[in-house]
């Protein structure tokens, strides 16, 4: 697995464990010593998520946010950032 790959892995558990307990990423992100590619990737998500969840509302048919599974909105959540932003 590169190096990548695992630095998603690793910001996908902050995010999911950030949104099931209502904490702030960034706050997990300090406490477990993030660094590298996921700080980017959790830092940049935080930063952006008013305007990714506008997004991922505004186009995912069938689905509110709050319906979705809190690891599909994780994962879209990375991607969108991903793709949008860096």
């Amino acid at each position: 697995m590169s190096a990548r790959s695992k630095a998603r892995k690793r910001a996908l558990d902050l995010l999911f464990e950030a949104d099931l307990r209502g904490v702030s990423a960034r706050a997990l992100l300090a406490e477990r010593a993030g660094t590298g590619y996921t700080a980017d990737l959790v830092n940049g998500v935080e930063e952006n998520r008013e305007r990714i969840d506008e997004l991922l509302a505004t186009y995912s048919q069938g689905w509110t946010l709050d319906r979705m599974p809190a690891v599909d909105r994780a994962v879209l959540r990375i991607g969108a950032w991903e793709l949008l932003f860096n």
